[in-house]
This record gives structure tokens, sequence and C-alpha cells, in this order.
């Protein structure tokens, strides 16, 4: 046979196209619905690789995502603490970073309101407390980035307390870096008070953290000191020829006296462990007497000089009425006496029982 022109070429385009589709012309009209169905098949084969494939790099770009947030995280709270060793957070920064996940640290949280309009005394002596505390931490050798103080005020993150369903304040919440906060990672204030060694060792407790707490030098007790010394001074310099009264027994008995009252009332506690003034109770109020044995206020220190005071002062009326010659006189003082011994004997021993849970003695006040 004699092929005819282009026929060669025809033949090669018809092999090398059955060759890459091996379905021939033939096949394709006689069965098209065979035909489209392969077709859509391959195609859901192809778009379901290619989900897959997305799916894959999001899960592990989502992967490098949190390791890379940790240390965002990390190193946004660095930054802070280098500006001040007690971060102020509102709402958002709360749960940024003390509340979602990751997180490899701990943190200190005190909830407060500083605002004047709070009315709230503690707080600001709580919140110099606390910054000794977490200016100790910042410029000590064991500082990392393994523990963080923060506060919450509550102008600034009145979200934070509806959260966490506190309606008092101040408080002091240690948030692990693994778990939620126990009932012992709060500090128990009512207790042990808000001085800066009381909260040394409560985180040390609950982080295994040591804080030795450094106290900036206060300058006003060697003031008063030197200024108490050079009164006295200048005192006796200008009395010099007329020094009688120092051998006064009625002088000197009523210094030791009112020694007696400080030192009896917790005056050298006070100075040892430096409880706060007073403090909000729980249903909002002002307390001035600590509601445990465990601790005082300073107020109240005074409030129970005053009440021995009151009652020693009753004693001794009682005692000069039987020496005086005026019945009247006598009778009157007795009376005045007695009546100071009773009312204040009765509110200090108020005072006892409500501090000492259960004691069942009580006298005209309950």
């Amino acid at each position: 046979t004699v092929n005819q022109p282009g026929s060669t070429s025809k033949a090669v385009e018809k092999s090398i196209f059955s060759g890459f589709f091996p379905f021939s012309p033939v096949f394709v009209r006689a069965c098209p619905h065979e035909m489209k169905l392969i077709v859509n098949l391959a195609v859901l084969a192809i778009v379901a690789l290619c989900l897959c494939q997305y799916v894959n790099s999001q899960a592990s770009k989502n992967a490098r995502g949190g390791q890379q947030s940790l240390s965002d995280k990390v190193q946004q709270l660095l930054d802070m603490n280098n500006k001040r060793p007690v971060m102020r957070f509102n709402g958002n920064k709360f749960r940024d970073f003390v509340k979602s996940a990751p997180r490899n640290y701990s943190v200190i949280v005190m909830f407060t309101a500083m605002a004047p309009a709070r009315q709230c005394v503690i707080c600001r002596h709580a919140h110099d407390e606390y910054t000794i505390v977490a200016n100790s931490y910042r410029y000590s050798q064991i500082y990392s980035n393994k523990l963080f103080f923060a506060m919450v005020d509550f102008d600034e993150g009145s979200d934070v307390f509806q959260l966490l369903r506190l309606n008092t304040a101040p408080v002091f919440i240690h948030f692990p870096a693994k778990g939620k906060p126990k009932a012992a990672d709060t500090m128990d204030i009512q207790r042990v008070g808000v001085s800066a060694e009381v909260i040394g060792k409560w985180i040390q407790e609950r982080t295994d953290i040591q804080i030795r707490i450094f106290r900036p030098p206060n300058y006003s007790a060697t003031a008063a000191v030197l200024m108490l010394t050079l009164f006295i001074g200048g005192f006796l310099y200008l009395r010099r020829n007329n020094l009688d009264f120092l051998y006064n027994k009625q002088m000197w008995a009523l210094l030791a006296v009112i020694f007696c009252f400080a030192m009896v009332s917790g005056q050298m506690w006070n100075h040892i462990r430096s409880p706060p003034f007073v403090h909000k109770s729980q249903n909002g109020g002002i307390a001035y007497v600590h509601g445990s044995s465990q601790g005082q206020l300073v107020i109240e220190t005074y409030i129970v000089m005053f009440l021995n005071a009151m009652i020693v002062l009753g004693m001794v009326l009682l005692t000069e009425a039987g020496w005086q010659n005026d019945n009247r006189k006598s009778k009157v003082t007795a009376i005045v006496g007695l009546f100071l011994v009773v009312v204040f004997f009765s509110l200090i021993l108020s005072i006892f029982r409500s501090k000492a849970q259960g004691y069942p003695y009580s006298f005209l006040f309950k």
C-alpha cells in the first residue's frame, strides 16, 4: 500500500495520545458516564490530597506557634519586670499571662483597690510590703524567669475580680505553672498579716523559692530618737539648776505603768511583726480588732492599752475611796471606780472572746 501524505505523522500522534490517555475516542464515545465518573473521582482525590497537606501544614505551624507564644510571653514578662518589679495587669493581660496556656512560670498576684474612693486603708500598706518582697527577689541572685510578681487593681480589672469571685481586697494568690490554684495558694492575711517577711515565707511554702527580704533604710525612727534626745537634753539643760523633779516618785511610777501598758497590749509584737494599722473585714467594713488569736492590728494595741488603763484607774479609785474621810466623796469615788472596772473589763473580755473562738464566758457585752 502507498501511504498518503501526512498519514505517518497522524499515526505517531495517535500512539502518543494513547500513551498518555489510554482511553480511545471510541471508548469515550461508547462509555460517556463511566468516563465522567472516573474524572470526578480523580478530581476528588486531588482535592483530598491538597486538603490533607494544608491540614498538616497548619498543625505544624500551630505547634511551632505555641512554642513561640510561650517564649514571647516570657520575654514580654521579663521586659515588663525590668521596668517595675510589680507588674500592673488589667483584664486582658491577666488572661494572657496568667490564665492562658502555655505557661512554665508561677505568678504571685495581689488583688487590691488602691483608689482613694475605695477607702481601703490596708491596701496601701499591703502594697508597700508586697513591693519590698518583689524588689528583694528582683535584685537577688536567685532571680529567674520562673516567678513573677503582678497586681490587679479593681478599677483596672473588675472583670478579673468577678472571674475569681473576689469581694474583698487585698488578696494574694499564687498561680502555679501547672494546674489551678488550690486553697493553700490563697494567703490567709486575716491570720498572718501582710508584712513582707510573712509574704516571703508564704511564697517559699508554695514555690520552694526562698526570698531574703531587704527593707530600704528607714531613717524616721532614727530621726525621732535623735529629736527626742535633743529635746530631753535641752530640757535638762534649761532646768539644770532645778532637777528635783527627777526624784519625783509619782512621775517615775506613771512612766513605769505606761511602759507596762504598752508591753502588755502587744507593742513589742507590733515592732517585730509589723502588722497593718487596720484592715477590711469580710463584709467590706473596717476591722479594728483582728479576728484571730494569732494576730493583731496596730490600732487594736491602742484599744487594749486604753481598756487596761481604764481598769487600772478604776482599781485605783476603789482603793483610794477607802482612805477618804468624806463619806459622800468616798461613795462617789467608789461608784465611779466600780463602774470603770465593770464596764471596761467587760469590753476587754468581749474582745478576747471574739479572738479566742469558743471562749464561753462574757460579762455585760457579748
